[in-house]
């Protein structure tokens, strides 16, 4: 008989509102849990929670391009707020949703590039498919030209954070870069830490591919800025 473990192995609540990780958890149960008797009043349970969680999450997040960007994420002990997310676009093409989360809103991007404090961004794909080298590729370009950094400074960093970069970008991947002083920023992949990257200049660097003066896209700047 299959015990009744939804909250230690599932821990629904502590996902928190990423929909992309409520759907993995509710999918991993029911992979594991075979159909029996006495599993349906677990199953009618789990499916009860989950559709409350749910409702509870969209009632707190924003929705641009067909995804759900949560208005909160948790970094450490820290609650970032949402600052603002738009879509990036390459053509006519929808490439991925990115958002930008910080302690509290600002539309100062140099305030943010030099701030010490934690603070993430958070790209969700919406094509599927995008090649891996022509990410690692874009990520060269726009450290480059960054404005706010030399790039030969970080160039040990910036080879560690392409290394993250093994596969290509399905649709509704995220990915989530997290800085944390004193640690660096986390690589995180699928829920997956990739790598930490120390440095507050990598940070600067990284942050200003969306946020610099030569960000690789206006729009998607002005979005997460806020405007």
């Amino acid at each position: 008989m299959i015990g009744f473990r939804v909250f230690d192995e599932l821990d629904l609540f502590r996902a928190g509102c990423d929909l992309s990780a409520l759907s993995g958890i509710l999918t991993e149960w029911f992979m594991r849990t075979p159909i029996h008797q006495e599993d349906t009043m677990p199953r009618k349970l789990l499916l009860g929670i989950a559709a409350f969680w749910i409702m509870v999450c969209l009632a707190e997040a924003t929705e641009i391009g067909g995804v759900i960007v949560p208005d909160t994420l948790t970094v450490g002990e820290t609650q970032l707020v949402l600052n603002g997310a738009g879509i990036r676009k390459k053509f006519i093409m929808k490439i991925y949703v990115g958002a930008l989360y910080l302690k509290q809103k600002t539309n100062d991007f140099d305030t943010i590039l030099a701030a010490d404090e934690p603070m993430a961004i958070r790209m969700h794909f919406i094509y599927d498919g995008v090649p891996k080298e022509r990410l690692i590729h874009g990520w060269n370009e726009s450290f480059s030209s960054s404005r706010e950094v030399d790039v030969a400074g970080i160039q040990n960093q910036v080879d560690a954070f392409n290394a993250c970069f093994t596969e290509n970008a399905a649709k509704n991947d995220v990915y989530d870069f997290v800085y944390e002083p004193g640690k660096g920023v986390t690589v995180v992949m699928q829920g997956e830490v990739k790598a930490v990257i120390p440095g507050l200049d990598f940070k600067k660097g990284l942050f200003s591919i969306w946020l610099g003066r030569n960000a690789s896209n206006e729009s998607l700047k002005e979005a997460m800025l806020g405007g």
